[in-house]
């Protein structure tokens, strides 16, 4: 994970969007994340990932779950990986994927209103 991912990530944690306005930066990085969720591909890798067992998936396991190439997987899951809600770990010929959980931790207390805020 790059610094700017991880400075992005601290941005945001620290604004959430019913309790204060977001400036350009965050509202940025937030859309980013979005964006990347926002996919129907993408948010089903996302679920097929953190549902599987041990949390973990290797793309071996995601690959036939879709009618798409897998260069066209490939790149779902990067732009997964770049937004920081997944992180992907190669082991010998395949990569595994986990999901970051800090990160939706941070995008589901940006839309919870002010009185409801989950502890930390």
């Amino acid at each position: 994970m790059s610094n700017q991912e991880v400075e992005g990530e601290q941005e945001l944690c620290c604004s959430p969007l019913m309790r204060q306005p977001l400036d350009e930066q965050q509202s940025t990085n937030l859309a980013r994340v979005f964006k990347a969720i926002g996919d129907p591909a993408r948010l089903r890798l996302l679920s097929l990932i953190a549902s599987h067992a041990g949390g973990e998936a290797c793309v071996c396991d995601l690959t036939g779950a879709f009618d798409l190439s897998g260069p066209t997987i490939s790149h779902h899951l990067k732009v997964l990986r770049e937004a920081g809600v997944i992180d992907g770990q190669r082991r010998g010929t395949w990569v595994y994927y986990r999901v970051r959980t800090e990160m939706l931790a941070v995008l589901s207390e940006v839309l919870l209103p002010a009185d409801e805020v989950m502890p930390a």
